[in-house]
């Protein structure tokens, strides 16, 4: 592309800051037209339906338009990190009891998509089930609520949260878009009714599922937001391959794929589509991990551990795949930017993230002698999905060849991915901490010991890294919550190398330009119900 071409297709496209693009209400913009069908492609398929117990977008995407929740994010704000709204309350309590009640009133009339009434009961039945899951279920977001002692329901139109102790992670907690509102009497039929059937309160119907190809749904005309939504109905595509999916797009068999696109994808549909495509773009809340296994020689011997760090070049790795995926940040357990994260002289000091790789690869080196494993050989486990999991398991191969390990990379799609992650049954896998709202507090709880944090998956227990987790969540004060962050850190990225940081993901949303209403958030989970969409055409 000439440089003339690209400066007129660049005036389209929101770089940098989540720029939101849609109709928010204000004066000469256009009001939202109703019908129509949205298509949108997704680049996997959900383990399961059950939005309590998993946490990957390929189960967000097609089934969070089925579902209301309690609070969630400010549709028309959603990068905001404290902007929240009731979906199913009627406003936003006050606490009491010194920030240890909050007192929720649940709206009257709301339906379930059978028809039966929705109150409080369904709320505290849900919400039960995510923070106090019956044995033989599963919760992603237990560590989310730690500071919850009691959640009741005194009649049908009001839900009371007690907590232990006052905590400003609470209120980001309850509005992650997981927490789906479920039917208490479908959970009272079967506590894992949700795992395979879907039956919820949200601005969609489930319309219908054609395995490997498709979910389908349509409009909820008793949906609880007067109004909403605009679309008819929408059909979510699966495809694992990117190329299908920015073909799908650049030919309108789909409108937008709301994960996200690497650049040389963006650019190549900004040059062909001009002014029918439009792109934003914001950091983002996801970072991929590698974590070994504990439990297996010989990564239960913390040098081995730390070695396979300090044999990644993050610095150097930042400038070369942020031109062909969709990661860019360096940064540690925080996300980058935020008031609690590391400084990059901060960062500098933890291994795995020194400025001289030679002296780092060096050290490596060392500690896999003085170990008695000079000659590592071992299987990283990978989820076989191209961006950016593929592309970045192969460069940590390439990192870690150059101290001598030999690598096997085991990729996997989404179901065997996950049994193997929940099993324990891998030597090294690739790992992931994707988070909605930007609540270092909470986000975080991904590295407590396994027992507690349900999506930690390395199989340690270290009970000082759960104190430190749990002091800061009580701390009232920024300064002390950052003291206690940069001790987290430490003991995960070095003192015990329990699990590794690689890189930051950068959102990049190129979509076709008649598609209104959605804005863009550093999650690919927030704003996902689709109530607020409208076509254009």
């Amino acid at each position: 592309m000439n440089l003339a071409k690209y400066l007129r297709a660049a005036s389209i496209i929101a770089v940098g800051a989540a720029v939101a693009i849609g109709f928010s209400g204000a004066p000469g913009q256009a009001a939202p037209k109703k019908g129509g069908i949205l298509n949108f492609v997704v680049p996997d398929e959900p383990p399961s339906w059950d939005g309590h117990r998993e946490t990957t977008f390929a189960l967000i995407h097609p089934f969070a338009p089925f579902y209301s929740l309690l609070i969630k994010v400010n549709p028309e704000n959603p990068s905001s990190p404290t902007d929240f709204v009731c979906d199913l309350c009627t406003e936003m309590p006050t606490p009491t009891d010194g920030g240890r009640t909050y007192t929720f009133k649940i709206k009257q009339g709301v339906k379930f998509h059978d028809g039966t009434p929705l109150t409080a009961q369904d709320v505290v039945a849900s919400y039960k089930k995510i923070i106090f899951p019956p044995e033989g279920t599963t919760s992603a977001r237990v560590a989310y609520f730690v500071m919850v002692d009691s959640v009741s329901a005194p009649d049908d139109h009001t839900v009371v949260f007690k907590l232990k102790y006052p905590s400003g992670a609470f209120i980001p907690a309850l509005a992650t878009p997981y927490n789906f509102i479920y039917s208490k009497a479908k959970l009272d039929q079967d506590i894992r009714w949700y795992e395979k059937n879907v039956m919820g309160s949200g601005p969609f119907k489930f319309a219908g599922r054609e395995a490997g190809a498709s979910v389908r749904g349509e409009r909820n005309n008793d949906y609880h937001v007067p109004g909403q939504p605009y679309l008819d109905g929408f059909e979510a595509i699966f495809s694992n391959k990117q190329a299908v999916r920015v073909q799908a797009i650049r030919g309108d068999r789909a409108a937008i794929e709301f994960r996200g696109f690497p650049p040389k994808s963006r650019d190549d549909l900004v040059e062909a589509l001009g002014g029918d495509i439009t792109v934003q773009e914001s950091d983002w809340n996801c970072v991929l991990l590698f974590t070994p296994n504990h439990k297996k020689k010989p990564f239960d011997d913390v040098r081995v551990r730390r070695a396979l760090t300090l044999a990644v070049d993050r610095w150097d790795g930042s400038k070369s795949l942020s031109r062909i995926a969709i990661v860019k940040a360096v940064g540690g357990v925080v996300f980058p930017g935020h008031p609690l994260a590391a400084t990059k002289a901060e960062l500098e000091q933890i291994p795995g993230f020194w400025p001289d790789i030679n002296k780092s690869r060096a050290e490596a080196k060392r500690l896999l002698q003085e170990a008695g494993v000079s000659d590592l050989t071992f299987v990283l486990s990978n989820r076989a999905v191209d961006q950016p999991y593929t592309i970045v398991g192969t460069w940590l191969i390439d990192q870690w060849r150059q101290i001598g390990v030999t690598v096997e990379q085991k990729m996997e799609p989404t179901g065997p991915f996950y049994a193997r992650l929940r099993s324990q049954d891998f030597d090294v896998t690739m790992d992931f901490n994707c988070q909605s709202v930007v609540n270092p507090l909470l986000d975080i709880g991904k590295f407590l010991s396994t027992d507690i944090g349900n999506e930690s998956y390395g199989g340690y227990t270290d009970r000082d890294l759960d104190k430190i987790f749990e002091a800061m969540n009580r701390a009232p004060e920024e300064a002390e919550q950052r003291k206690l962050m940069r001790q987290f850190e430490k003991r995960v990225l070095d003192e015990q190398a329990h699990s590794f940081v690689t890189l930051w993901w950068n959102r990049i949303i190129p979509h076709r330009s008649y598609v209104k209403g959605w804005k863009i958030s550093p999650s690919h989970y927030l704003n996902q119900d689709l109530a607020n969409v409208w076509l254009d055409k």
